[in-house]
């Protein structure tokens, strides 16, 4: 399986808690102004890679707490994105996603293989990137409008319910 990705960062401590792997996709069609990534936009930009090779520039660390899908929109390539996750879900690591659809919009849409990736998160981070709720030290996220969602509870209880950082 193919994968095009943007990049790949080995350690990270801006995408979520702990030291994670950031996975970068390539292609975006939210295109939000003031977006961190646009390189990320263009759908036959980055580098495709097979999924072997991707596992093998992720180095697996005891320091390495999860990993973490980004983009562009990860939810381009659901059935890619769902292969690391596995992965690393695998390795006994956490994995969290950013996307710019709402929560409500990939429930109703009920795409198969963007729900099956949904299921692989433990924390999504939803929502488009919005300039005029841009806040300088907002806690792993870019605009105030985004969401920390715990995936497996939103679904069981069939309403979001938010992640928070853990007190300490």
């Amino acid at each position: 399986m193919n994968v095009r990705l943007a990049g790949i960062t080995r350690e990270s401590v801006t995408d979520g808690p702990g030291m994670r792997i950031t996975v970068f996709f390539q292609g975006c069609e939210h295109h939000c102004p003031g977006c961190h990534n646009p390189e990320t936009w263009d759908r036959e930009g980055g580098v495709a890679y097979e999924l072997d090779d991707v596992f093998r520039l992720m180095h697996d660390s005891p320091l390495i707490t999860g990993v973490t899908l980004s983009g562009g929109e990860p939810f381009l390539q659901p059935d890619a994105a769902a292969v690391i996750a596995a992965e690393f879900h695998a390795r006994q690591k956490s994995v969290w996603a950013y996307t710019g659809f709402l929560w409500d919009f990939l429930l109703k849409e009920n795409d198969p293989l963007r729900m099956n990736l949904l299921r692989q998160c433990d924390v999504l981070v939803d929502g488009p990137f919005r300039q005029e709720e841009r806040q300088p030290g907002l806690f792993f996220r870019g605009s105030a409008n985004q969401r920390f969602i715990r995936v497996k509870d939103s679904l069981e209880q069939a309403r979001v319910v938010e992640w928070s950082a853990p007190a300490g």
